[in-house]
């Protein structure tokens, strides 16, 4: 499991003396045990559920990143930026376009989607099987260019 995963991982930077990771891993383990004791939570987390955290986490790092860039503070970006690639490292490797635009096709044949008025059937299903896996608004703009045309 993620949880365990990185509990361990935060020992191996302490003892390596890796601040920049420390501090990206005790922000992960922060919102997993955040996510764990919420109420309805049951003191669980799956890693599905993990991977939407640390989704979130990076997406967020890197807007942070590219806000600091265009304030001319390279400092702080390549901050986020290093905690980003910590993060990163336990999310699944993204897909390309190709193959999300593949996936796309067959959720579509799945669900029987026929035009526009069924986005949110095909982003239904998209959202769960990509989580952590593609951004959404680069899966929601093909879906729009797969059922449009």
């Amino acid at each position: 499991m993620l949880f365990e995963q990185v509990s361990k991982d935060i020992v191996l930077a302490m003892k390596a003396k890796d601040k920049v990771r420390l501090d990206a891993l005790r922000n992960i383990k922060k919102l997993f045990l955040e996510a764990k004791t919420a109420p309805g939570a049951g003191d669980e987390l799956s890693d599905a559920d993990a991977l939407k955290i640390l989704a979130k986490l990076a997406k967020q790092g890197r807007d942070a990143a590219q806000i600091f860039r265009e304030q001319n503070r390279s400092d702080l970006a390549e901050g986020e930026e290093a905690q980003v690639a910590v993060i990163e490292e336990y999310l699944p490797k993204p897909l390309t376009e190709e193959e999300l635009t593949a996936q796309l096709r067959d959720i579509i044949a799945e669900v029987g989607a026929e035009g526009p008025k069924d986005m949110g059937k095909v982003m239904g299903v998209a959202t769960k099987r990509f989580a952590g896996r593609a951004d959404g608004k680069q899966v929601s703009a093909l879906v729009r260019q797969l059922l449009a045309g």
